[in-house]
């Protein structure tokens, strides 16, 4: 996804959890038998590894096992020192930020987490790595935490006292012009397909796989996302209604289990495995060392639209959004368009839409009609951010050579690890709150229109509402909607036209150490509150909808419904036929209640 200006539009609350009453019992086969971890060891507990132990390890991974310190350390010590002045300079690049043991690209998130080093990382290299990893935790009793990208907005890649499974080295990537899964010979037939190892970046894979191949692979539209941990959050992108989610184009996986054995799994082998690693969340039933997914021929052209109009009164506001509406429901609800629109406090509508499969022409026809109604009425509106629209040749849409992409300046590395200059503000993060909700798409008929418009004025007069057109599936082609309703992801998607999304935060980072004057608890507090507030008009007109897990609440109350629905218990037996321990815990994860919140002490048996 574009997460241009994305602290404009965060949204959670600590005590909000509307939504319907969730029993597990309801929804979870009972356990076979009695766990045996109770409470994972951390220092210094006596049965914490001793000093040898951890030497035998790092000589087994071929010292790649590393003590990880904070980011900003130096600086408590230092801060005028060479070390703390080097973190500062990168603040804003997030390559930077996934090169540190440590590195978060959120810096926290308001009464929810803080980023916490953990006490060793095993600098993966290789498959032989992680199954060592998982081995030593298993056996030690150790909390174990698995980062690739590290953009999780839920803190679920870093905890402190943990072993952490690090990732970010295993990038390489490989394309295939005809991929048969392991097991599936004579019963598939062969695709074009890209694989990457768990540590790759989206860029990754748009720089081999679109702008040298000339193909398509459905990812995320942050180039610096994991390509791993979109994957098995479900995962979209600004053309997902052509293309589906990433999820669906998964076509096999590598996993270390519990047990420290690697698997391959596709639809021939250990398929329902395979399944629940299609959106069924990261970090909860192994480690993913690699993933294939299928390719798809490019469109021609890749465009969009965007602008700025800033309503007059609060009447026309409410004008401008059902004239939007209507407006996108005739003429945008189709396969060719996604991307973001958001709706100002300000009384302003915002738009940067993305669209594939249509030339200039075609697209400027397209945006005509909402165009020439919002100029003929100068009296109302004024246009604040032109209004345009456009489309280029689609294999130059990663092209590093593009002047909207700022270039990492650190000597050696790739040239394609570009980003997107709007991302900056994102880097370091500090959260006050994130809520994220499926809207379904009844609300364009015509009939409920006028609601769905009320229901946006209402949020909006208390907090940025931003659609995220592709993160919803509905009006995409039969096909597409076959493929992802096979997927563990939420199936209220199928019926969501968009996802929306309200969040807000601070820009300057607010990582443990990190010099800045100290945040503004009260604004802090009172914008999550209005975050809250606006989550709660949506949800007066969506009960029950469901919410993206990679994108979420992280005090949601009905986290297990909101987030996998009725596949919810299927996925519970599978994390618990592969990892009856819990030794992979991450917040709001399959299995995660069974655990204190910090994952350390089991509560039930």
């Amino acid at each position: 996804m574009k997460r241009r200006n994305l602290l404009h539009t965060i949204a959670a609350l600590p005590f909000l959890s509307i939504g319907f009453a969730f029993l597990a019992a309801s929804t979870r086969p009972a356990k076979a038998s009695t766990p045996r971890v109770i409470r994972r060891a951390r220092p210094p507990d006596p049965s914490w590894p001793s000093a040898a132990s951890w030497a035998k390890l790092r000589e087994t991974v071929e010292g790649n096992l590393i003590e990880v310190r904070a980011m900003f350390e130096s600086c408590v010590a230092e801060p005028d020192g060479a070390a703390c002045r080097e973190a500062t300079k990168y603040i804003k690049n997030p390559y930077w930020l996934g090169d540190q043991a440590a590195g978060t690209q959120i810096s926290g998130l308001l009464d929810g987490w803080t980023p916490a080093p953990s006490a060793y990382a095993i600098k993966a290299r290789s498959t032989a790595d992680v199954v060592a990893g998982v081995n030593f935790a298993r056996e030690n009793n150790l909390r174990l935490v698995v980062k690739g990208g590290a953009h999780s907005y839920n803190g679920t890649s870093n905890s402190a006292d943990s072993l952490l499974i690090w990732t970010r080295a295993m990038n390489k990537v490989t394309l295939h012009d005809a991929f048969v899964g392991q097991g599936c010979a004579g019963r598939i037939a062969p695709v074009p397909a890209v694989s990457a190892e768990a540590g790759a970046i989206w860029i990754d894979l748009y720089d081999p796989v679109t702008t040298k191949g000339g193909r398509y692979v459905q990812g995320g539209g942050c180039m610096t996302v994991g390509v791993a941990g979109l994957v098995l959050g479900g995962g979209f992108g600004s053309y997902s209604k052509r293309f589906g989610t990433a999820a669906a184009g998964l076509i096999e996986a590598e996993i270390v289990t519990a047990d420290g054995r690697v698997r391959v799994v596709n639809e021939c082998m250990e398929s329902d495995l395979f399944w629940a690693l299609k959106g069924g969340g990261g970090g909860t039933y192994g480690v993913v060392t690699r993933l294939t997914l299928r390719t798809h021929e490019l469109p021609k052209y890749f465009g969009g639209a965007g602008g700025k109009i800033k309503a007059r009164s609060d009447a026309a506001f409410a004008q401008l959004i059902g004239r939007f509406i209507a407006f996108y429901s005739e003429k945008l609800f189709n396969p060719h368009w996604g991307e973001t629109v958001h709706f100002q406090p300000d009384n302003t509508l915002e738009f940067d839409m993305a669209c594939e499969g249509l030339d200039s022409a075609q697209v400027a026809e397209s945006w005509r009609p909402f165009f020439d109604w919002v100029k003929a009425r100068p009296q109302d509106f004024t246009v604040t951010s032109p209004l345009w629209s456009d489309a280029r040749d689609a294999r130059s849409q990663w092209d590093p050579s593009n002047a909207w992409f700022k270039h990492d300046p650190r000597d050696g590395v790739p040239r394609h690890h570009v980003w997107n200059r709007g991302n900056e503000g994102e880097c370091g993060a500090y959260l006050y709150g994130y809520d994220s909700l499926w809207l379904p798409a009844s609300l364009l008929d015509k009939s409920r229109q006028q609601q769905l418009t009320a229901a946006l004025v209402a949020a909006s007069r208390h907090e940025m509402v931003r659609f995220h057109i592709g993160k919803g599936m509905a009006g995409a082609p039969a096909e597409v909607l076959t493929d992802v309703s096979h997927t563990a992801t939420n199936p209220a998607l199928l019926d969501a036209f968009t996802l929306a999304i309200v969040a807000d935060g601070d820009e300057t980072p607010a990582y443990p150490g990190f010099i800045r004057p100290p945040v503004d608890m009260a604004r802090a507090r009172d914008r999550a509150r209005g975050i809250g507030m606006a989550a709660a008009e949506l949800r007066k007109i969506a009960p029950d909808s469901g919410s993206y897990v990679n994108e979420a609440n992280f005090f949601n109350a009905s986290w297990r419904e909101e987030f996998w629905g009725k596949n919810y218990s299927k996925l519970w037996a599978i994390k618990t036929k592969y990892d009856p321990d819990g030794l992979f815990f991450v917040h709001h994860g399959v299995g995660s209640e069974d655990w204190s919140a910090d994952g350390f002490t089991r509560l039930s048996q």
